[in-house]
C-alpha cells in the first residue's frame, strides 16, 4: 500500500487495512445512540450520558458494567435484536469504494467488529455484498478481550498474515482508537462519532470519513 495510493497513507507503505464497523463501514451509530438512549433512560437514568459511555462496547461488557439482571439483559436482547432488524445499513461516505479499491489492488482487509454474528447475519441481508468487500470479518466470538483491548486487531493482522505495525486501523469509537492505538498499528480516526477534538490524541490522523481515501 503506497502512500501515493491513499491521503491516508503518508508516512510509509502499509500491508493490510483492519475496520471498524459501525462508525466507519456502516452509518449505524446515531440509530444505536436512540436505542441505547432509550435503554439508559429506562434501566440506568442515573447515568446521563448512558448510550456514549457504552459505545465499542460488546453487549457483554455493556451487561457486565451495567445492566446485571439476566431478565433484564433478556429483555434488552430481545428489543435490541427487533431494532437492529429494522435498522437501515447505510455506508459511512467513501468506504465501499475505497473497500472495493483495496480488494482490487489485492490488499488485504479485514472488518474487526464487537458485533456478535447474529447481528452480522442481519447486516448480511441488508447488505449481502458486505462479504465480497473484505478478507475477512471478524466477530466479538472471535477474541477473547474486546475494546480498548488490542487482542481483537492482533488476531485480525495474523489472521491476514501481516505484522500489526503494517496495519492501518480505521475506527471512530474511544474504545475503539484506544485498542487501535494499543496495537502498534497506524489508527486513522474517522470524526463521525466524535468530534475531531475528542479522538485526536487517540489516533494518528483524523478524517471525517473515507472520501477520496484513493
Amino acid at each position: 500500500m503506497q502512500e501515493k495510493c491513499s491521503t491516508h497513507m503518508t508516512k510509509k507503505t502499509y500491508k493490510a487495512a483492519l475496520f471498524d464497523l459501525d462508525g466507519v463501514v456502516l452509518d449505524t451509530e446515531s440509530q444505536y445512540s436512540k436505542f441505547w438512549g432509550q435503554m439508559g433512560r429506562e434501566l440506568r437514568p442515573d447515568v446521563p450520558d448512558f448510550s456514549q459511555r457504552i459505545k465499542g462496547q460488546t453487549l457483554t461488557q455493556i451487561f457486565d458494567a451495567w445492566i446485571n439482571d439476566p431478565a433484564t439483559q433478556s429483555e434488552v436482547t430481545r428489543r435490541l435484536n427487533d431494532f437492529e432488524a429494522k435498522m437501515n445499513y447505510p455506508y459511512i461516505k467513501g468506504t465501499r469504494a475505497y473497500a472495493k479499491w483495496l480488494h482490487q489492488q489485492g490488499i488485504p482487509t479485514a472488518i474487526v467488529t464487537s458485533s456478535n454474528r447474529p447481528k452480522m447475519e442481519t447486516v448480511y441481508k441488508a447488505r449481502p455484498e458486505l462479504k465480497g468487500l473484505f478478507t475477512h470479518i471478524l466477530t466479538s466470538e472471535d477474541f477473547q478481550e474486546s475494546k480498548p483491548s488490542p487482542d481483537c486487531y492482533l488476531r485480525a493482522a495474523k489472521l491476514l498474515g501481516v505484522d500489526i505495525k503494517e496495519c492501518v486501523v480505521y475506527e471512530d469509537s474511544l474504545n475503539g482508537l484506544r485498542a487501535g492505538r494499543a496495537s502498534g498499528a497506524y489508527v486513522v480516526g474517522l470524526a463521525t462519532t466524535n468530534p475531531r477534538e475528542a479522538i485526536a490524541d487517540l489516533c494518528d490522523e483524523v478524517v471525517d470519513n473515507l472520501e477520496g481515501a484513493i
